[in-house]
């Protein structure tokens, strides 16, 4: 049964005209693995938590040259690989999630130039495969959805064989680079660390993770593993039902994957033409338009146990500031961080090393609602919790302190004056934004 699925779909495949031979060729051995049931089980007795040597703590890093001239030779052996991610459409996006203003201005795509510009100056694309509809398992394009819909790309494990294909990996090589650091481009720490570039090139290490100390609200994040003598990403999905609470346990699993990954060219080369690149197999069901589909993908972290002397990093939770909601962009646009070379600084006057916790209602969920409630986004450096619902709508030069809750009752729209101080309120009534707002 799947050998004939397989042979139709194959049948289909080679009359898309729109993807090359090497994406329908990647596309068939990725739906071979699928059909084939070649799903590796990870038994929980082998797992063991990985040593200091495994999963190497930043702060034994050493500190890389201060001379400008070998900072320079260093630079020049690494590139920059920004994955521009999903469409954002969680926030009402329509457009890729990196075009969203950030600060100042400035996208996620302006911040990332300004950074390597800076460099620079101071030291001297992916496949497309088709998805699968379930019942008929047959590529949509080939019953007519040749639209964008109709395709979907295979998820960030598929770099290394487009940066192959596509030429970029023999270019890189030609021009001397040895390392390419690849980050999500909405990761806003994901910035080029000069301690960990310096240590991956002496210690030759193909590939490293960048992890950081879980929070409670990382506990379904992937962890590295030590696994009969290999480095291995551990996800939730590859969990045994009895065991996903000690998963989630921050005792026992203390790490998490920054998906900040700097891996070695040469093995991306050795391992992509062996064909070596197994990693493991995530069937993503989808209904679009009305039609059931199957996107297959994979993750680039799942790729660590294939490389030689592959590490992690356990890096400050400063290098993992990501932007996955309006909760999130709240934090980055206020002054809880500064903006300097395109890079996005934590202000020193935070003395909680934590951020707040933010919480905001549906009314803020897209990106253009919840920029039109703000004047300007509330100074919130003291700030512990926010809890935001209903229609609030928020003036200019407002502090927030401690723990707040600002809650609107059904029908009424509730609007905190410019100049507003609000500390410790659980449920404020709007006489005291009002009264805050004058007496300021």
């Amino acid at each position: 049964m799947a050998d004939e699925k397989l042979a139709k779909l194959r049948e289909a495949v080679a009359g898309l005209s729109q993807i090359s031979d090497n994406e329908k060729s990647g596309f068939i051995s990725l739906v071979a693995r699928y059909l084939s049931g070649e799903e590796e089980h990870v038994e929980w007795a082998k797992i063991h938590t990985p040593t200091d040597e495994v999963v190497v703590p930043y702060d034994t890093l050493e500190a890389p040259p201060e001379d400008l001239e070998e900072t320079k030779k260093l630079l020049n052996k690494l590139a920059v690989l920004k994955l521009n991610g999903g469409l954002g459409t969680t926030m009402g996006c329509t457009g890729p999630k990196s075009v969203i203003e950030v600060r100042n201005g400035f996208t996620f795509l302006d911040l990332i130039v300004i950074q390597i510009e800076s460099l620079n100056k101071k030291y001297g694309s992916n496949s497309q495969y088709p998805r699968v509809v379930a019942d008929e398992f047959l590529p949509w394009p080939s019953k007519g959805k040749t639209c964008k819909d109709g395709w979907y790309p295979p998820g960030h494990g598929d770099i290394f064989p487009s940066l192959m294909n596509s030429g970029k990996l023999d270019l890189l090589l030609s021009q001397g680079k040895e390392y390419v650091f690849i980050a999500n481009s909405d990761n806003l720490g994901a910035i080029v660390d000069m301690k960990i570039l310096n240590h991956l090139i002496h210690k030759q290490n193909e590939y490293c993770m960048e992890v950081t100390p879980k929070t409670l609200a990382d506990v379904k994040g992937g962890t590295l593993i030590s696994y009969e003598d290999k480095v291995q990403l551990l996800e939730i999905a590859q969990v045994p039902d009895a065991h996903v609470n000690e998963f989630k346990s921050i005792e026992k699993f203390k790490i998490f994957n920054t998906n900040n990954l700097w891996v070695n060219l040469k093995a991306i080369k050795r391992l992509v033409e062996a064909d070596a690149l197994k990693m493991e197999i995530i069937p993503n069901p989808k209904e679009v338009d009305g039609v059931k589909v199957l996107q297959l993908e994979t993750a680039a972290g799942a790729a660590i146990r294939f490389f030689d002397h592959a590490i992690g990093i356990n890096v400050p939770r400063s290098r993992f500031l990501p932007v996955k909601a309006t909760s999130d962009l709240q934090l980055v646009q206020s002054d809880l961080y500064t903006l300097v070379d395109g890079f996005v600084t934590r202000n020193p006057a935070r003395t909680n090393p934590s951020n707040p916790s933010i919480e905001l209602g549906p009314e803020f969920k897209k990106v253009g609602c919840f920029l039109g409630r703000f004047k300007s986004i509330p100074s919130i450096v003291e700030l512990d919790t926010l809890k935001v619902s209903g229609d609030v709508w928020f003036g200019s030069s407002i502090t927030l302190k401690g723990k707040v809750t600002i809650t609107a009752q059904p029908g009424v729209k509730l609007e905190i004056p410019d100049g507003a101080v609000i500390e410790n309120k659980e449920k404020p009534s709007l006489e005291a934004f009002v009264q805050s707002a004058q007496a300021k």
